[in-house]
């Protein structure tokens, strides 16, 4: 018989996310319309050690919607990993009678939601939020979409720079293992060419496709490399070794980082949390446990939070081709 449900804590775990206060609003409201508690854990699984707990109510979340980061807070725990750590985040759960968990974050937010499911039995639901949009089980990570758009932003600015003065420019973006904001971003903003960790290049191929371009009669070029690529030990290495070898070309690095963590999450992003809040809050009412809530063929889906942290998301191939494509 499913545990009966009264009251609920939700949290923000690991890098913060556009799109991660909109889903606390929504985990918060929809637990307002079923007459639920929901309690506010601040500072991920950290707080849930230290008891760190604030009652929200459906008005505490009014205009967060709009925001970037995490009303929350966000901390990394390393008491968290312990055994003993989770058995005093159990027990500060108890003290304050929440019956369930909603943990917004990534593989390594769910890895702790998944341990402490399995050791004490204890309800929880994953929502995805992270931009590098490298969870198994869902099409779109909260924040994927915004990180997008501020990437594509940056390298439309970049873009006037490098035309007028003639330049090569290598824009490093997030993605250390995988290369979906690098390709997406770089077809969206029209780069001549896009290194990410699925695919490798190789220096030869990338000093020929650069040749090309210039005997083509661009003047100017924009390489959109993912953090993860392979091809040289950094972005860094790679300009030396493009302007000892081409001195037609003046080199320039431009890395973005936590830039695209930040900002007002898109109107997608904050649909997506909007619709994946609702069905954390309602999958735990229903008496579904260790689960993460995905968006698949635009439809709200449950994935088991094990196969949603060892399950590897696939870059997409014909994506890959329209890149190729797109350079000539």
């Amino acid at each position: 018989m499913a545990k009966i449900i009264k009251k609920i804590g939700v949290l923000t775990s690991g890098g913060d996310a556009p799109g991660m206060n909109a889903a606390i609003r929504s985990v918060v409201r929809t637990c307002a319309f079923h007459n639920v508690e929901c309690i506010g854990v601040y500072r991920g699984y950290e707080g849930l050690i230290e008891g760190d707990f604030k009652i929200l109510s459906a008005r505490s979340v009014n205009n967060i919607i709009h925001t970037g980061g995490t009303i929350l807070k966000s901390a990394r725990s390393e008491a968290f990993r312990t055994k003993e750590g989770r058995q005093e985040a159990y027990l500060q759960l108890k003290s304050v009678g929440i019956d369930a968990l909603v943990v917004i974050g990534g593989d390594g937010t769910f890895t702790g939601g998944m341990f402490f499911n399995e050791e004490f039995n204890f309800p929880v639901i994953g929502i995805p939020g992270t931009i590098d949009n490298d969870i198994f089980g869902t099409n779109f990570t909260l924040g994927y979409d915004t990180a997008l758009n501020t990437v594509v932003d940056a390298i439309d600015k970049i873009r006037d720079t490098a035309s007028s003065h003639k330049r090569l420019f290598f824009v490093e973006v997030m993605g250390r293992d995988v290369g979906h904001i690098a390709l997406n971003a770089g077809v969206g903003a029209g780069a001549e060419e896009i290194l990410i960790p699925e695919e490798d290049l190789g220096l030869d191929r990338l000093l020929e496709s650069l040749r090309r371009s210039k005997q083509s009669g661009k003047s100017s070029s924009i390489v959109v490399v993912a953090e993860g690529d392979k091809i040289g030990k950094n972005v860094f290495e790679l300009k030396d070794y493009v302007e000892e070898n081409m001195s037609e070309y003046e080199v320039r690095v431009s890395v973005l980082g936590h830039m695209q963590r930040g900002g007002s999450p898109s109107c997608f992003d904050r649909v997506l949390a909007s619709r994946m809040g609702v069905k954390a809050v309602e999958a735990l009412l229903d008496g579904k446990t260790n689960y993460m809530v995905g968006i698949l063929d635009n439809k709200m889906e449950l994935t088991p939070l094990d196969q949603a942290v060892k399950g590897k998301t696939e870059i997409n191939k014909e994506l890959l081709r329209v890149s190729d494509i797109m350079t000539t």
